[in-house]
């Protein structure tokens, strides 16, 4: 039973990040958007729905349609002057909007709580099941009913001629833009379609949790979901959902075995390591397999953009 109530805590968790890393997918892995600032983008969408729920009253469906609403609005108005920056740059932008949304939430204690965040967010269905395994597998279930969703509209997107045209932009923008494609319309759509499933994530987790403060949207949630699609595989959203799992995997192992080693004292150090285990996972993949576990074949997005 204790393995049970695990697993289904695991995976309810592996499944939130796999809703984010498809956001992220649709942004690098489809348009070649390098966002930086995907903690932010679920920092949004997680405060939104907790708002919504709490202060607001809402039904929790009503609070998740918000967070991607207040998500999409968000990449909507940063996009209009970010994305007209190419690479490092737009990650310098996206990065720095990110720390400044982290801070918003620190600091705007009469909306956001501060860094005490935003408690008894409802749970749905909790009323009825109340805390333990019923409960955790019917957020599972909705879970992963959203991942499905994502999955599929996302798969039916990126199949479509508009798909076809945001590889074409991937590849080579001057020749998309010389075949009449506006490509600034098609990054700006996908990167708020990406950031709008990233709210929808934060969302998930705020619910999921229970509670939300500034702490739970560092960059390293950043780092993290960044690692999910690095490992899984960028431009097949199979790699974003396998390398979610992957590395949460991963990380709550590692986490797990570096707090039964270390002393109390050394915790925070520990901490750290993590992220190195991580970093040195994402240069052994990248060495034996490129592209990722799942990635995108060689030659696939070339003649996709042709078809554009």
């Amino acid at each position: 039973m204790d393995l049970l109530a695990y697993g289904t805590f695991f995976l309810a968790f592996a499944g939130i990040f796999a809703v984010m890393a498809l956001g992220l997918n649709l942004q690098w892995g489809f348009c070649g958007l390098f966002n930086v600032g995907v903690a932010g983008f679920v920092a949004i969408g997680a405060y939104a729905s907790a708002l919504l729920t709490t202060a607001g009253g809402m039904p929790v469906a009503v609070g998740w349609l918000g967070a991607m609403a207040a998500a999409g609005i968000a990449a909507f108005i940063v996009g209009l002057a970010a994305l007209r920056l190419r690479e490092d740059y737009l990650a310098i932008t996206t990065f720095g909007i990110a720390v400044v949304i982290q801070l918003v939430a620190l600091n705007a204690q009469w909306l956001t709580g501060g860094p005490f965040g935003i408690q008894s967010i409802p749970r749905p269905f909790f009323a009825a099941l109340g805390a333990g395994l019923a409960w955790n597998l019917v957020y599972l279930a909705l879970v992963l009913a959203v991942l499905g969703l994502s999955w599929w509209a996302l798969e039916r997107l990126v199949a479509s001629p508009w798909g076809r045209v945001l590889r074409a932009i991937r590849e080579d923008e001057v020749a998309a833009a010389s075949l009449g494609k506006r490509a600034m319309a098609f990054r700006l759509q996908s990167f708020v379609l990406g950031c709008m499933l990233m709210g929808l994530g934060g969302a998930l987790y705020a619910h999921f949790v229970g509670y939300i403060a500034p702490e739970d949207f560092l960059p390293v949630l950043t780092f993290q979901v960044w690692a999910m699609l690095i490992v899984g595989g960028s431009g097949r959203n199979l790699g974003a959902v396998a390398g979610a799992v992957l590395v949460w995997g991963i990380w709550t192992v590692s986490g797990g075995l570096l707090r039964d080693l270390l002393p109390q004292a050394e915790q925070a150090r520990g901490a750290a390591l993590q992220v190195v285990l991580i970093g040195v996972l994402i240069a052994a993949i990248l060495v034996a397999r490129p592209r990722g576990l799942f990635g995108e074949r060689a030659g696939v997005s070339r003649h996709a953009g042709r078809e554009g």
